[in-house]
């Protein structure tokens, strides 16, 4: 009898801790803007058309022959509706034919891309989830030549794939002043111009594979990595980061916002080489985020263009040579704000 009151006793009190540090992490994440600089509508429906287009990209660079091999998979660019309430959002995105229509060129990408941006008002979250299948050269006449790309524009890998995961988290120092929401999810509406400081960390993980050498071997630059070929690379790494963004508002309504962060860390790189053997190595790791934004906004209305592009660099095994991958999403939206007589469920946002 008594070994089961301990163990309830253990279980409440676990539970209690739980909601009491639920309930002191609701408390930090919560900020009261200033009403001079921040109007606020989550709680009001934020409503959106907007079309949209993701990416990714994996570069592979010498710095000592002052070349590089640039592969981008061929993506679609979507259109799509929102909506935006307190702490929920929804978007579908839609992929026409009418829009998109087929282009031999670049050839055929199956893609999953689970990219994420999460805007509260203290934090703001990157989350990557990414497969791709499916990819070309972008810069063949540096690969390969003239000569060879007047037949063969854009040299097609359909065997190329890349699995990519990354987090990171950035803490907004000017919460009360400065607001992300504003333009990346349209439910706030900044009214003057103002900047803050960032600082975050972060993680990321990537494999791309091949099923045969990355390195194309009819190159015009045959000295290459070292002649070094791998059809496989693996990264794994950490880095701190720091940044600033600022939004300039000019006469309350028209505005450009720009932030830009710069990460430093290590990484853990292993290459899969053509010949068998396996190098593994580590080294430094540098990332950028940057954001930029710019439009209309007003207390129903908000028309802008938005982008975020995130960059991380890895060495490689072989000296004055990285590797670098690439991610983001540029997007259009339209948007109309419509207030509510009394809020569809009781409950505070972050």
């Amino acid at each position: 009898m008594r070994k089961w009151i301990l163990i309830m006793t253990v279980m409440v009190w676990g539970s209690t801790c739980s909601l009491s540090a639920q309930s002191r992490l609701s408390k930090w994440l919560k900020t009261e803007n200033d009403t001079a600089y921040i109007e606020d509508h989550t709680e009001d429906i934020t409503a959106r058309l907007y079309s949209s287009r993701k990416y990714t990209s994996y570069n592979i660079i010498d710095r000592k022959q002052s070349r590089n091999i640039m592969y981008r998979p061929n993506t679609p660019l979507n259109l799509g509706v929102g909506f935006n309430y307190k702490s929920l959002g929804l978007n579908l995105g839609f992929n026409f034919p009418f829009v998109n229509r087929h282009n031999e060129k670049y050839g055929n990408t199956k893609y999953i891309d689970l990219q994420t941006h999460i805007y509260l008002r203290k934090l703001v979250i990157d989350f990557y989830g990414q497969y791709y299948k499916g990819y070309y050269i972008s810069n063949p006449t540096e690969v390969f030549g003239k000569a060879y790309v007047a037949e063969n524009p854009f040299p097609q890998r359909p065997d190329i794939r890349n699995h990519g995961l990354g987090l990171n988290v950035q803490y907004i120092f000017n919460d009360k002043r400065f607001s992300y929401r504003a333009a990346n999810l349209q439910d706030e509406y900044q009214k003057k111009s103002a900047g803050s400081f960032m600082v975050g960390g972060e993680v990321f993980f990537l494999k791309v594979q091949g099923d045969s050498s990355l390195i194309p071997s009819n190159m015009v630059d045959t000295t290459f990595l070292r002649e070094q070929h791998y059809y496989r690379t693996g990264v794994s790494s950490i880095a701190a980061n720091a940044g600033y963004a600022y939004t300039f508002v000019y006469k309350q309504h028209f505005f450009i916002s720009l932030s830009a962060s710069l990460g430093v860390g290590v990484n853990q790189t292993n290459l899969h080489m053509d010949d068998g053997r396996i190098t593994r190595d580590g080294g430094w790791q540098v990332s950028s985020t940057v954001r930029a934004s710019m439009g209309y906004n007003s207390s129903r209305y908000f028309a802008g263009v938005h982008y975020v592009g995130i960059s991380n660099r890895s060495e490689l095994p072989i000296s004055n040579t990285y590797q670098v991958f690439g991610t983001g999403n540029i997007r259009v939206s339209l948007v109309r704000r419509f207030t509510l007589h009394k809020p569809l469920w009781k409950g505070s946002l972050f």
